[in-house]
């Protein structure tokens, strides 16, 4: 009985658009900081070395990136509100889910494989959930408004503008009047 309530819970407070992100995927998290009573964007660019718990309400990706020579991880709740945006860039070859080898390589040896994939559908998922979502709150408020009666609309007439015809002789005319 507590299971099923601490479901509904966790379900309620998941995002619904979260793309695919998986370990060697190159992301763009823009994430919401605050500073005072202001709000800004920043944005960490990285390889995923790690996915957590993806079908969770607390699903979470260590992001790993080299700033000025030092490597600089962070840590990123997939649902969490102050994460505003995840864009994959690019997708690697990988063959297991913690990449945490490459802490101790860098240069050359740091690279993954990468491989094709199509990153418009990828990063496009999310978009096309919210889409869903709103279709289906407009379709819930059409029904909701079906049970008010109809309301008289008033058509507003449209009046046509007359155009004048050009009169193209007349100063070409004046203008061989003119020369001669």
């Amino acid at each position: 009985m507590s299971f099923s309530i601490l479901k509904q819970i966790g379900d309620a407070q998941k995002k619904k658009a979260v793309p695919d992100v998986r370990s060697g995927d190159t992301v763009k998290v823009t994430q919401k900081i605050k500073e005072g009573d202001k709000f800004r964007l920043q944005v960490f660019e990285g390889v995923v070395i790690r996915a957590d718990r993806k079908e969770s309400h607390t699903a979470r990706i260590v992001v790993r990136k080299i700033a000025s020579g030092v490597g600089v991880e962070k840590s990123f709740l997939l649902h969490s509100p102050l994460v505003e945006k995840i864009e994959i860039t690019k997708r690697s070859k990988v063959r297991r889910n913690n990449l945490s080898y490459l802490r101790e390589r860098s240069g050359k040896s740091a690279r993954l494989g990468s491989k094709d994939f199509d990153r418009v559908a990828v990063n496009n998922v999310a978009v096309e959930e919210t889409e869903e979502a709103e279709a289906k709150d407009a379709t819930e408020n059409v029904e909701s408004t079906k049970e008010e009666p109809e309301k008289e609309e008033k058509v507003e007439e449209t009046t046509k503008v007359e155009e004048k015809p050009a009169d193209t002789e007349e100063p070409a005319e004046e203008a061989n009047a003119k020369e001669a």
